[in-house]
């Protein structure tokens, strides 16, 4: 095809046959006539019984493999159209040697890759065979079934397919979400320690973000009560397990006062439920979903977090008209989800593989968090203070005073480690004498060489 595409041979030149060419380049005649069909396949050989095989009158212009890419514009092309506003892109940063501990994640090298390949290969003939025309911007049946049972058994929440939407990871859910209970100027309450993606999400719809103080109980539903009686919430985002980004749970008594606050209120609570499968001490604590008798609370889930970040699945467990509204949202820009990839995770959830795996990386993310606490408190215990997580994949410390831990994380960066400081999680981009790092994506080994790349950042900065 080489010699067709640069010229050498033309449209209508004869080829040798199966035995001459067979001879002279030393293989067997099946192997040439297996090649022969290839290139016919591809349009570049006409091969007619009796006649023997000659270049295509119209053979393809790009070999396999060829880019396509050269006539594209260059960065540095003009651009015919205006782009109003802004979105901030920052360029990728970090070379492959950057250790990342900047949030927990998943370990993608524990990934049971045989048996979410064998499962994705049946889902891919399953639905070819059966589905052809499957084609749900809620998710497929079969995984938000799966969904609803994995919710009513492990979670307590009394769920039903009717009211899950299953979505790609748990950022477009938050996206959905917020389209479909947020109009241009709401007001929605938000942890002013959080998550900066929760609230571009809510903010991409118009929706005013309002911070509400946390401390060593999570949310301080004091401070919200006082916001209620002088805004109009229309709904309050709130990660009552495990607050991000400092790891402690909502109080039982503020769960309660929360929960009266909304239906006295008639707000939504939002409640982002994203690493709950991982307890390493005590005792599991129910989401506010489960405790939900007026159907207040909206409940944002991944298995991101479980499997890979890479596997992008998320769910929304909610009323059903809200869930209807989702769905109308989601179907005007992604009309489906991935409906192999969602049918193999229902048969993962089904036949118990998802729990195997999840029981098997309790005990190594026990282990990880471990190593790297010991670490840390061997080579930076006057610098930090932390307490063990109970659960989760990432740990929460408070910084020493007189140390700039901005300056500390970027001095970090040249030494090959990434964390974040405290201020990535402020609402108002304030300093915060505190960092976060996860646990659950590197090897003991790596997690003892972050605490000394840590330790030689910030002697080098001193």
């Amino acid at each position: 095809m080489q010699e067709i595409h640069r010229g050498r041979l033309h449209p209508g030149d004869g080829l040798p046959g199966y035995r001459t060419l067979g001879e002279r380049l030393g293989v067997s005649r099946n192997t040439v006539m297996a090649a022969y069909r290839e290139l016919q396949a591809e349009g570049w050989v006409v091969s007619t019984p009796g006649e023997g095989s000659v270049v295509s009158p119209n053979p393809p212009t790009r070999l396999p493999g060829q880019a396509g890419a050269a006539s594209a514009p260059s960065d540095g092309a003009p651009m015919g159209f205006d782009l109003v506003g802004g979105i901030e892109v920052e360029a990728p940063k970090g070379a492959p040697s950057l250790l990342k501990v900047a949030s927990g994640l998943p370990d993608p090298r524990l990934l049971p890759g045989a048996e979410l390949a064998r499962a994705y290969r049946r889902a891919l003939v399953l639905n070819r065979q059966q589905n052809l025309e499957l084609e749900d911007p809620q998710g497929h049946p079969m995984l938000r079934q799966s969904l609803a049972r994995m919710l009513s058994e492990s979670r307590g929440i009394a769920a039903s397919p009717d009211n899950i939407l299953v979505t790609r990871g748990s950022q477009m859910a938050l996206f959905l979400t917020g389209q479909a209970l947020l109009s241009a100027g709401d007001a929605v309450a938000v942890e002013a320690l959080g998550d900066p993606g929760a609230w571009e999400a809510f903010a991409r719809g118009g929706a005013r973000c309002l911070p509400v103080p946390v401390d060593a109980e999570g949310m301080r539903v004091g401070a919200l009560d006082q916001l209620a009686e002088s805004e109009r919430l229309r709904a309050v985002f709130v990660t009552p397990q495990r607050q991000y980004p400092t790891t402690v749970p909502l109080s039982a008594e503020r769960r309660a006062r929360l929960m009266v606050l909304a239906q006295a209120h008639r707000f939504a609570i939002i409640e982002n439920d994203q690493d709950s499968e991982f307890l390493f001490e005590g005792r599991p604590r129910a989401p506010l979903a489960a405790e939900d008798r007026a159907g207040v609370v909206v409940h944002v889930g991944t298995l991101s977090k479980i499997f890979s970040p890479n596997l992008r699945l998320g769910y929304v467990h909610g009323p059903a008209p809200l869930i209807a509204r989702m769905r109308a949202l989601r179907q005007a820009f992604d009309r489906q989800g991935d409906m192999v990839l969602e049918r193999a995770f229902a048969e993962l959830l089904d036949d118990g593989a998802i729990h195997r795996h999840l029981n098997r990386m309790q005990h190594t993310y026990r282990v990880r968090r471990d190593v790297l606490c010991r670490a840390l408190n061997r080579v930076l215990g006057e610098e930090l203070r932390f307490q063990l997580p109970e659960g989760g994949l990432a740990l929460w410390a408070q910084v020493a005073d007189g140390v700039d831990v901005d300056r500390w994380a970027a001095r970090a960066l040249e030494h090959g480690v990434a964390f974040q400081p405290g201020r990535r999680f402020a609402f108002d981009g304030g300093p915060v004498q505190a960092l976060r790092l996860g646990f659950s994506n590197y090897p003991e080994s790596d997690l003892e060489e972050v605490a000394l790349r840590m330790k030689a950042a910030l002697v080098e900065g001193r």
